[in-house]
């Protein structure tokens, strides 16, 4: 059941936000017993962004949001979609919320970015003097993915000494990284995590490349609507932040979007900002989802709004040292319902074949019940199960989490017990 926002009150509750806004990202549908590509495709049309990021605590960050929308799916679909070579390829990289997979249809919004990126606007300042500087070095390796495309950067590194820190990249890698924002390369695939560059017109479908440039103005209109339509209801804030657009380009948008009746402004407690949402969406009566939440999904990557949203105060922990830890090195947020009740530290020990829970830690003012307790260790075992881990190790030595055992299903107790 759901009710539509009445024209003439337009004011949510924050409870009736977060319902619209889980409904946007995806969480009220019903596993699918096979996620096909459709099922697939949609939810990327959906979302409009998956977040890139290197960390592997459990699998690639890409791989995790899909995972806690539609349930244990065959990673093969997602590289499929991302770095095939065939027409089932339906998004690409560039950087979108950081470096992101995106939808193919929205390469043409995008190409405002990268032709600002070619004159050193909205990229890494070392990477624009290099684009300034070291025009030589960029025309030698774009002539080299021309001909033997795709390449690595360690197939062009020239350098022969070791390399330094982690930022201290090759020439080569300086160029290439110019030329992908510049939109002169594109990602054809991945081997391992390591890109493999390419010509876009090698890549990407012509009927895509040929489309006209949207100008400035209507590109940041179809960003920011999908960014409406993905939020569910957000701040003028949150809009831009979903693909990390500029106050001085958000604005003029924004205003015409509403003037035309694509957003709706309304007001939501406790938010000291306007909101809008995408005409007149109809609200959830409740939501039933339960999910572990990847630190780079696109419901939490937003900490600002996820306080504002959930009451939830959520920051990663990887770089702080671990005597400084106040949760853990990789946390998941446990969606339960419409509320985040609790952060869970776990890794996947590929090696020892087992999902290792090291901390259960439920939010303040949270009992963990036996519904909460049932979810959570459902969650471990389709989780265990999509990794590929046939055991879970509840390292945790927590009353909770002693309690949590007794809610392991027989089949689960079993591996855990070999």
């Amino acid at each position: 059941m759901s009710s539509v926002i009445p024209p003439s009150h337009r004011r949510l509750t924050l409870a009736q936000a977060r319902r619209l806004a889980l409904k946007a990202q995806g969480f009220t549908s019903r596993f699918p017993d096979a996620v096909s590509r459709g099922h697939l495709n949609r939810l990327l049309d959906r979302l409009g962004v998956l977040q890139i990021d290197s960390v592997n605590a459990l699998a690639r960050s890409h791989y995790l949001p899909v995972f806690s929308r539609i349930g244990p799916y065959p990673t093969a679909l997602l590289d499929e979609a991302a770095w095939s070579r065939n027409r089932h390829r339906t998004l690409f990289e560039y950087w979108g919320h950081e470096a992101s997979l995106l939808p193919i249809s929205l390469y043409p919004a995008m190409r405002w970015r990268m032709r600002r990126a070619q004159d050193g606007m909205g990229i890494y300042k070392h990477l624009a003097r290099f684009g300034r500087e070291r025009r030589e070095v960029i025309d030698r390796v774009l002539a080299s993915v021309r001909d033997h495309g795709p390449l690595g950067a360690g197939a062009l590194n020239t350098r022969e000494g070791p390399a330094g820190p982690w930022w201290d990249w090759s020439d080569e890698k300086h160029a290439l990284e110019w030329l992908f924002a510049a939109g002169e390369v594109t990602v054809a695939r991945r081997r391992g995590f390591e890109r493999l560059y390419d010509l876009p017109e090698r890549v990407l479908p012509a009927t895509v490349l040929n489309q006209p440039e949207p100008d400035l103005l209507e590109a940041h209109r179809q960003l920011l609507r999908q960014s409406a339509s993905a939020l569910g209801v957000a701040t003028e804030k949150d809009l831009r932040d979903y693909y990390r657009l500029a106050p001085q380009d958000t604005r003029a948008a924004l205003q015409t979007l509403t003037e035309d009746g694509t957003l709706t402004s309304v007001s939501v407690e406790n938010w000291r900002q306007p909101a809008y949402v995408v005409g007149e969406p109809r609200i959830p009566r409740r939501i039933d989802a339960s999910a572990l939440l990847s630190p780079f999904d696109s419901l939490i990557w937003f900490r600002e709004r996820t306080e504002r949203l959930f009451g939830f105060h959520y920051r990663l922990e990887f770089y702080v040292p671990p005597t400084k830890r106040v949760y853990g090195y990789y946390v998941m947020p446990f969606l339960h319902g419409d509320r985040l009740i609790g952060r869970i530290d776990l890794r996947a020990r590929r090696a020892d074949g087992e999902l290792t829970v090291l901390a259960i830690h439920p939010e303040p003012g949270i009992t963990f019940d036996d519904s909460h307790l049932t979810a959570l260790s459902r969650q471990f075992e389709q989780l265990a199960s999509w990794l590929g881990l046939p055991r879970i190790h509840l390292a945790c030595e927590r009353p909770l989490a002693q309690k949590l055992s007794t809610h392991w299903p027989v089949d689960v107790r079993r591996r855990r017990e070999l």
